[in-house]
């Protein structure tokens, strides 16, 4: 028996990392008698046969997963907008540092095409709540350096809506990747699909990166949902706040008596990332939990 981690999935095939090579891999009928599907990031034990095909036999309790894009075990997400076509959208960032703070994958946030202009005020608002922010253009390679020791031993996703760059950026980080990069349609504001699955390709040092297709704040809301009570726990400039208020079951939403609403007032929380706090959980409050656990058991 070998162990390793399925880097691509495709059309029923498993493609297993095991260290010295990559074995391909079909699934145990077992798997879909459970209703489970083995997903890129897994860690999975296989057995090889002697034509040097293998079968995934068993996968190896996950730490988490996304649903949209599939992908399981990831410690870092790259979150990555870009100065204009498309401009960042703050409640995309909001959405998607919730999710990843919800299922404890660290979140970096990564600003692209530096060479358009400046990114200081919106940067400034992600490093005051304590996230690694980077300033970088994949054109010219400006602060793309500063980037690659994030990578070491770890999987890592770049996510953020098509257009931002993600390939290209890869590209600029790892030159034998040669993904494919796709213009930015000035009608639509926003890039060509260009990745169609999840992959994962070795970043060196132990480490695996995913380039992921692009998705929006809907997609995001609709595949990772999170409790609506457990949000305010996925905004880490709250923590100092919860526990303060007048109410124990305040939402923080606008109650009398709030400690966050007081913190936004006294100008100590970002207004974007307030109104996307408030945005997320009215978009959450709309879900029975038996929806969510529902959502959060699918396999």
């Amino acid at each position: 028996m070998n162990s390793g981690i399925i880097i691509k999935a495709l059309s029923g095939f498993y493609y297993v990392d095991i260290g010295d090579s990559v074995i391909e891999c079909h699934a145990r009928g077992l798997f879909r008698k459970k209703n489970m599907s083995p997903l890129v990031g897994d860690r999975v034990e296989i057995e090889i046969s002697p034509d040097g095909t293998g079968t995934v036999k068993s996968i190896l309790p996950r730490k988490n997963e996304l649903k949209r894009p599939p992908i399981a075990n990831i410690d870092k997400i790259f979150i990555v907008s870009a100065y204009e076509t498309p401009a960042p959208n703050t409640l995309v960032i909001d959405s998607m540092t919730a999710i990843a703070e919800d299922k404890e994958i660290e979140p970096v946030i990564i600003f692209n095409k530096s060479d358009m202009g400046s990114f200081d005020g919106i940067a400034d608002v992600y490093r005051k709540c304590g996230f690694k922010v980077y300033v970088v253009s994949a054109a010219t390679g400006e602060g793309v350096e500063e980037i690659k020791s994030e990578f070491s031993g770890c999987v890592s996703v770049f996510a953020g809506n098509t257009g931002v760059g993600k390939s290209s950026l890869l590209n600029r980080l790892f030159d034998s990747l040669k993904l494919k990069t796709g213009e930015v349609s000035e009608k639509l504001g926003r890039g060509r699909h260009t990745t169609r699955h999840v992959q994962l390709f070795s970043a060196g040092e132990g480490g695996f990166v995913a380039d992921t297709p692009g998705f929006s704040s809907i997609d995001v809301e609709e595949s990772d949902l999170i409790y609506k009570e457990n949000l305010q726990f996925a905004f880490r400039e709250f923590a100092d706040y919860i526990g303060q208020c007048k109410f124990t079951s305040c939402t923080h939403t606008g109650e009398k008596g709030c400690a966050v609403l007081a913190a936004f007032c006294d100008g100590k929380i970002a207004e974007s990332r307030y109104e996307s706090y408030k945005h997320l959980y009215s978009e959450l409050s709309k879900y029975k939990e038996w929806e969510i656990k529902g959502n959060l058991n699918k396999k």
